[in-house]
């Protein structure tokens, strides 16, 4: 008796039910381009009126405030100390006026941010006089009031030297020396001045310029005289009739705010490499206080 298999004919693979695709399910799958603009323009307004009333971040390019401020430090500046006005808002876009919300006057030895009276740029300079103060600069010197701001000799201060900063803006090879450690520095003379609330910082004054005799003149009400701390190499409010600088006392409106702390600092070889964006991070310049040191509590 012979034997033979039986071939069950069903189906060759598993069948899964699934539910058709319709044509009102795929324009429901459509992305609602409105509601994704409305979004990104929302956060953009949100960062917008962050930098224009809270803080902004800001960048040193130029030596002027050495050796405080590096060329290549990122800072943060807060907009809310003196109120708001036409400068406070980012990118300039309001329209130049002599109205403040809120507004207070700067102390002695904030580093502000004021903004040029004929161009929409922004400068980082020292608050070193006040409204009804008169000022005037002999051989150098700061007289506040026919008193000349004390001032005194400190052990000069070792600069990097990189990318960014290369001592050759001193026109001095002396400044030009090799450290301890091999390395090549800036090493510049420094003195401590102290203003009449106590404020100390450090500046350079090392050699005779035009603008080391100024004044005297009487600060006008609501405005400031600001100076950088790199005295023979700031435009500032010494520049009367040039336009490098600012040409005298700053009206109270065309200041955008204060600088609080360093966040980071590069030293001009970041590039594309990943690897230069952690090389290029200058060391012990982060989250440095901008406020300046105070020695004695304030007068009156």
């Amino acid at each position: 008796m012979g034997t033979g298999l039986r071939h069950h004919r069903g189906p060759s693979r598993l069948s899964i039910d699934t539910p058709a695709v319709t044509k009102s399910d795929k324009q429901d799958e459509k992305v609602n381009w409105f509601a994704e603009i409305r979004g990104l323009a929302l956060m953009l307004l949100a960062v917008f009126a962050f930098h224009s009333f809270i803080a902004k971040p800001f960048y040193i390019p130029s030596e002027s405030m050495l050796p405080n401020l590096l060329v290549g430090d990122r800072l943060v500046v807060s907009k809310y100390p003196y109120g708001w006005n036409w400068s406070s808002v980012s990118f300039h876009l309001a329209p130049r006026g002599d109205w403040r919300v809120a507004g207070s006057t700067p102390e002695y030895g904030d580093i502000v941010i004021p903004v040029h009276p004929e161009r929409d740029e922004d400068y980082i300079k020292r608050v070193v006089a006040l409204p009804g103060d008169t000022i005037g600069v002999v051989n150098g010197r700061i007289e506040l009031n026919g008193t000349p701001v004390p001032q005194e000799v400190e052990p000069a201060r070792d600069l990097p030297v990189d990318a960014n900063s290369t001592c050759w803006g001193f026109g001095d090879p002396s400044f030009l020396v090799t450290d301890d450690d091999g390395k090549p520095v800036c090493r510049v003379p420094v003195l401590r001045e102290t203003l009449p609330n106590g404020a100390n910082y450090l500046v350079i004054d090392h050699t005779r310029t035009q603008l080391d005799n100024f004044g005297p003149m009487t600060i006008p009400e609501g405005e400031v005289f600001v100076m950088g701390d790199n005295r023979d190499h700031s435009s500032d409010s010494r520049e009367l009739n040039s336009s490098r600088g600012l040409l005298g006392p700053v009206p109270l409106e065309n200041i955008g705010g204060r600088a609080e702390f360093i966040t980071f600092s590069l030293d001009g070889t970041t590039s594309l490499n990943p690897v230069t964006w952690f090389t290029s991070l200058r060391e012990n310049r982060s989250w440095t206080t901008l406020r300046p040191a105070i020695s004695q509590e304030p007068e009156g």
